[in-house]
């Protein structure tokens, strides 16, 4: 494989992480107490001319662990309505981390990466919940770094001068419906379209590969 297209590979583009993007929905702001009652990853891919897009995506919705605390205006925020409904088709949080953790570990190794690293918009919040949910369920596999991520509210910020999802997208030239808007699913997809724009406007801009510069002047390697 020649260099530029050895660079156009995610290990290389993200020093050996693979990132997948994440977004939760909660029933309140503290990990350890209150429900995780929505989950959503998209897992990215790169193509041969080293373009970020998405490439597939896990969604569930989750059961509130035993004794979970859940706060009624956090409810009437993210539009749940009761999240012990058999409507909702909710499932453990063991059992939706679980097969999020294996469609990541084989993404991850087919593309010849190490370790999983969170995308996510706030991702101190998002990480802070898959954390805590990981630890409830005793999972030892957890693919992510424990404390490593990617940011987009930070990276938007920087990129489009906005920090809000809905208004980075926007200026991006993404679509967003705010009326889809607070769905684990909706802003999942549209945090890794995001994500995808800002990597890719980088290396439009001439960012990415990085390559060692070459003079006219440099010596021949002597044999």
């Amino acid at each position: 494989m020649s260099q530029d297209n050895e660079l156009n590979t995610l290990k290389s583009r993200f020093r050996g992480y693979f990132p997948v993007v994440i977004d939760v929905e909660t029933a309140g702001f503290n990990a350890k107490t209150d429900a995780l009652l929505e989950i959503c990853a998209v897992t990215l891919q790169m193509d041969e001319e080293g373009w970020l897009k998405p490439a597939s995506t896990i969604h569930y919705h989750v059961v509130p662990f035993e004794g979970a605390v859940i706060h009624k205006e956090a409810l009437e925020f993210n539009g749940i309505r009761d999240p012990f409904s058999p409507l909702r088709g909710a499932v453990s949080e063991e059992t939706a981390l679980k097969e999020i953790y294996k469609q990541i570990r084989k993404e991850q190794k087919a593309a010849g990466c190490s370790r999983a690293i969170m995308v996510a918009h706030n991702a101190n919040f998002d990480h802070s919940f898959v954390m805590a949910a990981s630890e409830r369920a005793k999972l030892k596999r957890n693919p992510f770094h424990p404390f490593a991520t990617f940011d987009t509210a930070a990276l938007s910020g920087l990129a489009f001068g906005q920090t809000v999802l809905a208004k980075a997208c926007s200026t991006a030239g993404i679509p967003f419906d705010n009326k889809e808007a607070h769905s684990a699913l909706y802003d999942t997809e549209r945090t890794a379209e995001l994500f995808c724009e800002i990597v890719n406007k980088w290396k439009k801009l001439g960012g990415w590969p990085l390559f060692e510069p070459q003079t006219e002047n440099s010596e021949e390697p002597q044999n």
